[in-house]
């Protein structure tokens, strides 16, 4: 189940990021992992306390992993200070299970060809922050999805 989808425009996010090429089968274990680095990084370094969990898929298999952060940092040689793009993205939040995301991502494409919109083939996901009701009622645990839009003018 999701929200409705909807086009916007969206800012750039910071993030503090671990970035690797990742097969499909293996986003499961590797996003989480490098989240969990991430957050032992920004305590380690003293960084202001980072918001949520984001994945970043970009071209070719590479994928960015993490936090979202205040501000700029001085990374290491696996944490990068990276961003979320900005431009017009399809949106909607996904509710349920991580093992579903794959629907809602058909749902946004399935949408985007039907209203005439190119996607670039860059997406991203914007876990909520984890609430104890979730373990109980996994249909509750939010993921705002996002994919951005080819620049119309080339």
């Amino acid at each position: 189940m999701s929200d409705p989808i909807e086009l916007k425009r969206v800012d750039a996010v910071l993030t503090a990021v671990i970035r690797s090429r990742v097969q499909p089968s293996e986003l499961s274990n590797f996003v989480p992992a490098a989240c969990g680095e991430v957050w032992s990084f920004a305590r380690s370094a003293g960084l202001p306390r980072p918001g949520r969990h984001v994945a970043l898929y970009l071209d070719g298999g590479s994928v960015e992993a993490g936090a979202e952060v205040p501000e700029r940092f001085a990374g290491n040689d696996r944490v990068l200070c990276s961003q979320l793009p900005a431009g017009r993205v399809v949106t909607t939040t996904h509710f349920g299970p991580y093992a579903q995301l794959g629907r809602t991502h058909a749902a946004i494409r399935e949408w985007c060809a039907e209203h005439g919109h190119r996607l670039s083939g860059v997406r991203w996901e914007i876990y909520g922050h984890w609430e104890a009701s979730w373990d109980a009622d996994p249909s509750k645990i939010q993921t705002d999805v996002f994919h951005l839009l080819e620049d119309p003018r080339g």
